[in-house]
């Protein structure tokens, strides 16, 4: 039989709801998958990781294959994008990570007496505002991150972030360098 009318066949039953034609799929090409992958990420253990959502996200858009089209092709795309994600997601998470550690070097160790009152100011905020400060400034969590963690509204994150940080400079008598409007 025709390799293409076996993965069309498989297609059509995956289509169907078949676990087992799915199955014959992932058997076919995760070989060539895991080998394309692995060739463009350069790391196994990613491109094993990223074969594995691929193959999830097929499943789940089996309905969607062109009849017709190349299976290999179709899960090779997906891969690709799945790569392309998490490349993304490295760079920002580097970048975050380069930021921090530059701001961590210039920045000096507050002395006993600072580390207290910054702990007293802590202890003073009403307990969402102390959440929102402890991971937006401290965890270097986004406003964003924060509101899923918190199951808070993401306006309601910013303001307790934004008052919490004013009262701890004001306990610590630091001025307010950062322009009001300032958001992540």
């Amino acid at each position: 039989m025709d390799m293409a009318v076996l993965d069309e066949n498989l297609v059509e039953a995956a289509r169907g709801g078949s676990a087992e034609a799915f199955s014959s799929l992932v058997a076919r090409h995760q070989q060539a998958l895991r080998a394309f992958l692995r060739r463009a990420c350069r790391d196994w253990a990613l491109a094993d990781d990223l074969a594995q959502e691929t193959f999830i996200t097929a499943w789940s858009r089996i309905g969607r294959l062109q009849p017709g089209a190349n299976v290999r092709a179709w899960l090779c795309g997906i891969g690709y994008n799945k790569a392309l994600t998490a490349f993304r997601a490295d760079r920002r998470a580097r970048r975050r990570d380069d930021d921090y550690h530059k701001a961590v070097s210039i920045s000096v160790s507050p002395v006993p007496e600072d580390r207290m009152a910054l702990e007293r100011a802590m202890a003073d905020l009403p307990l969402e505002q102390r959440a929102c400060v402890a991971l937006c400034l401290a965890a270097d969590f986004s406003h964003a991150e924060a509101a899923v963690a918190l199951e808070l509204p993401l306006g309601t994150v910013k303001s307790h972030v934004a008052r919490g940080r004013a009262r701890l400079l004001a306990a610590l008598n630091i001025e307010d360098e950062e322009p009001a409007n300032a958001s992540s």
